[in-house]
């Protein structure tokens, strides 16, 4: 029987119709079957593929997952994947890309590596985040990066108050306050000034996004407590993003609880490059 590997990718990029019929071939020679997402289906005009929802690509039972496209496809495959425990080798084919660190030089000899099981698995936290709403849970979601609050109205300021563990800490005015995993604290928290942190680090970070009272810094706690962020701004100006992919409009009294999510999801790497090969890659640091 042939084992499946799934492809999940970026739509609508060019160099992908060259790329993506490629990487099912080479599977294929190795005797492995290929389920893509709907996203995907349109570069595997010729190939023989099956096609499923992106949030059911799980149930084929995948070895493991290639993310074909930048860090926001990754995002996504993380979300539809990480109560699965399903390994996800992501090719970068965006400008950056922290989490899809392949390049597409390095693709094959790291598919090598993967269907030879010399990748190891790299875990990675997750956030759980709750909206409440009158005391009802209107919403929650399991996240890679961060979920953010932030004003939804030009020139106006935001009002918050924050929380850990039902301890109050500080009222935010800002234009927004970030929360992220140590995974996303190199995306929208490095942008807003807060610290880049190695991902094995057991913390959750606080990054509020230009706030008023140049006091207000970005705040690292321990990823067993629970953050909670009370909406106090007029009403509809606040909204919950979760990775800059899902949101809602927040209303006045609206309390998004942060805690590290019970799921994890397992990223495929190759044993001889660090976090700190990345960084200096990704971010142009300097070498010895």
């Amino acid at each position: 029987m042939a084992k499946t590997v799934a492809i999940l990718s970026k739509p609508d990029k060019r160099e992908l119709f060259e790329v993506a019929p490629e990487v099912v071939r080479w599977l294929a020679a190795r005797h492995y079957s290929v389920v893509v997402d709907r996203e995907s289906s349109a570069y595997f005009k010729h190939e023989r593929v099956r096609t499923v929802e992106r949030a059911k690509i799980f149930s084929t039972k995948p070895e493991f997952a290639i993310v074909l496209g930048g860090d926001g496809t990754m995002l996504a495959a993380a979300r539809a994947l990480a109560k699965t425990r399903i390994p996800i080798l992501g090719v970068n084919l965006g400008s950056l890309g922290f989490l899809t660190e392949v390049t597409l030089e390095e693709l094959y000899p790291t598919l090598e590596a993967a269907v030879a099981g010399r990748c190891i698995r790299e875990r990675r936290a997750m956030l759980h985040c709750e909206t409440k709403r009158d005391g009802k849970t209107i919403s929650q979601h399991d996240l890679l990066n961060d979920a953010v609050v932030n004003k939804t109205e030009l020139a106006r300021i935001a009002d918050f108050d924050v929380y850990i563990d039902d301890q109050f800490v500080s009222n935010y005015k800002s234009d927004g306050l970030i929360v992220s995993t140590p995974t996303g604290s190199t995306a929208y928290s490095l942008a807003a000034g807060g610290p880049i942190v190695l991902p094995d680090v057991n913390a959750l970070i606080i990054t509020p996004v230009s706030p008023h009272a140049l006091t207000n810094r970005p705040l690292a706690v321990c990823d067993t407590a629970e953050i909670a962020i009370v909406v106090r701004s007029a009403e509809g100006t606040a909204y919950l993003s979760i990775d800059g992919q899902l949101g809602e409009r927040l209303r006045d009294g609206d309390r998004i609880l942060c805690r590290r999510s019970k799921v994890e999801v397992e990223l495929l790497k190759l044993k001889s490059r660090t976090f700190f090969d990345v960084l200096r890659a990704k971010l142009k640091w300097g070498e010895r």
